[in-house]
């Protein structure tokens, strides 16, 4: 979800502004979304690598965070979505912490769409700790490594259980994916978006799709001819 400081910057917006446009249009593709029978449905909000951010802006960015798992938890179980997190905790505070256990607990049983959120969340560190996750189960249960297969690595990621993606989306022009699900979307079809974030709709994620339903996916084989 890219763009949100920029399309507040063209406006003569502190980027703050941005981002709660951003919070708003993130409400409204969630419940397109699930409107097109999309089950699930991943978002980048906020990567390891923007700490590095100016920090009134990363306190800002964890205020709108706050103020959105505060608001949005009981309606997001009203329409049967299942939320899960991905991403570094430690590094976030820790009453940003306990809503987020609170909002996946409250949703545990909800199959209507699981949405995943990706905060403080970088690939990369999720493949490098997933190697050191199964480097452990292996010492602690004597396993040989010669028995590894690719199901027990993908068990040891954060986003075990969520199937690959399909289709990745980036908004705001920009051409690259920027540390986000690499291990996961080796076959995904991309979709890049002019739009800034706030400026993302309901239609610009129609025709995202309707591009996706156009293409043929061969997985590295030959389109079979039918």
């Amino acid at each position: 979800m890219d763009g949100n400081g920029r399309w507040a910057q063209a406006r003569g917006l502190p980027r703050v502004s941005g981002h709660k446009a951003g919070a708003e249009t993130l409400k409204k593709i969630v419940e397109h979304a699930k409107s097109r029978n999309i089950k699930y449905l991943t978002l980048f909000a906020f990567s390891l690598e923007n700490w590095n951010r100016p920090d009134d802006e990363v306190q800002g960015l964890m205020k709108l965070l706050r103020r959105y798992l505060k608001s949005e938890t009981a309606e997001l179980h009203k329409k049967g979505a299942r939320v899960l997190v991905i991403g570094d905790r430690s590094l976030l505070d820790d009453d940003i912490v306990d809503q987020i256990e609170t909002l996946e607990q409250t949703t545990q049983d909800n199959k209507e769409i699981i949405i995943t959120f990706a905060i403080s969340y970088g690939s990369r560190d999720e493949i490098f700790k997933a190697a050191q996750k199964m480097a452990r189960k292996c010492i602690e249960e004597k396993i040989d490594p010669e028995t590894i297969t690719q199901d027990f690595f993908e068990d040891c990621m954060m986003t075990r259980g969520i199937p690959d993606p399909d289709l990745i989306i980036r908004t705001s022009g920009e051409l690259r994916i920027s540390n986000f699900l690499l291990w996961q979307s080796a076959y995904a079809e991309y979709y890049f978006s002019n739009d800034y974030w706030p400026d993302f709709s309901k239609e610009e994620l129609d025709r995202a799709l309707t591009s996706y339903q156009n293409r043929n996916r061969r997985f590295g084989g030959i389109l079979k001819q039918t």
